[in-house]
């Protein structure tokens, strides 16, 4: 039978439950990733024994898995934004690097980057590691203001290239194009999956067009800054059918706007089968893997699919368990 463990690293203290299960200061432990969540998250629940005394920006690490097999996986890594003592327990709230971002407000016109290059300087004015950050469109002019943070500025950025956003779990800044998934990791009917939900909707559209506002694609780089009564040489279309269009100021070539109209259209694809399932404590499940259903009832499941959100949970009472989030990996070439 396995055995529930966990390793919580919060500032200098270490609580370590791989030899002793039973000794454990938590009675509530839950991390949260999502890929449609600004920032994830941890929340604990400390009982009044173990000497743990966490603060805020406490850097926190924190590895799930089994005393059985020897070894622990790990999943977040981030800071302490709260700590709320109460009679019996103490609740402590975390939040991965997203959170930095959200903090942090730049104002500056990027001329000739990539969204790679635009990313990772967005994260160096956060302050926040970068493990991946892919070169996507290629940008003459593009405009990052106060108004809003270098998260939402980020998100904009990773709809337009077709990227995924999201802090890995050792709390660095990834930003790129979901392929196949870096890990498949297989979910059987009757043996892994305790339950099951699954959302079909049809596509809202079959074509997108996208547009832009600038003569650039005719009359060269230097007519990035001015706008234009005819938008055809900064068009871009994919698919075919029902028309979903994309305005955006920031596409001012044709490449860029063909780039966004294919990230559109696959975003639009993907959302037309969504799922959630429960199985038994999977630590090893990530943003950026996918996952296999095999011999499902309905066969038409059984297949590969992308990892959108993974909560882990191990209470007292409860045990070990996780939920992932999953979608359909469709329009992916």
């Amino acid at each position: 039978m396995l055995t529930p463990a966990y390793k919580l690293t919060i500032g200098r203290k270490l609580v370590d439950t791989t030899d002793e299960p039973q000794a454990s200061t938590l009675v509530d432990l839950m991390v949260a990733l999502d890929l449609d969540t600004p920032a994830d998250s941890f929340t604990l629940a400390l009982g009044a024994v173990g000497g743990l005394r966490p603060a805020r920006d406490d850097e926190a690490t924190i590895e799930l898995g089994y005393a059985d097999n020897g070894g622990l996986t790990q999943v977040m890594s981030g800071l302490v934004a709260t700590v709320e003592p109460n009679l019996m327990t103490t609740r402590v709230v975390g939040y991965s690097g997203a959170d930095a971002l959200l903090r942090t407000f730049v104002e500056k016109t990027f001329e000739r980057k990539t969204a790679g290059e635009i990313a990772r300087e967005l994260a160096d004015q956060a302050g926040v590691d970068v493990a991946t950050a892919e070169d996507g469109i290629n940008f003459p002019v593009y405009v990052v203001d106060g108004r809003r943070s270098a998260y939402h500025h980020l998100r904009d950025l990773a709809g337009l290239c077709g990227f995924d956003l999201y802090f890995n779990s050792e709390n660095k800044l990834v930003f790129e194009k979901f392929i196949n998934g870096k890990i498949v990791h297989v979910f059987e009917y009757a043996k892994h999956i305790i339950e099951i939900d699954v959302l079909r909707a049809p596509p809202l559209a079959g074509r997108v067009e996208a547009w832009g506002e600038s003569p650039t694609s005719s009359d060269g780089e230097e007519a990035a800054a001015w706008l234009t009564r005819d938008f055809t040489s900064s068009r871009g279309q994919a698919g075919s059918g029902a028309l979903f269009l994309l305005e955006r100021s920031s596409l001012r070539t044709r490449e860029a706007a063909r780039a966004a109209a294919e990230a559109a259209l696959t975003e639009i694809q993907r959302r037309t089968l969504r799922g959630r399932l429960l199985t038994i404590g999977r630590p090893e499940v990530k943003l950026g893997d996918a996952i296999r259903l095999k011999a499902m009832p309905d066969e038409s499941l059984n297949g590969n699919y992308q990892v959108r959100s993974v909560a882990h949970r191990i209470t007292k009472s409860g045990g070990f368990t996780t939920t992932v989030g999953f979608r359909a990996i469709a329009g992916v070439s």
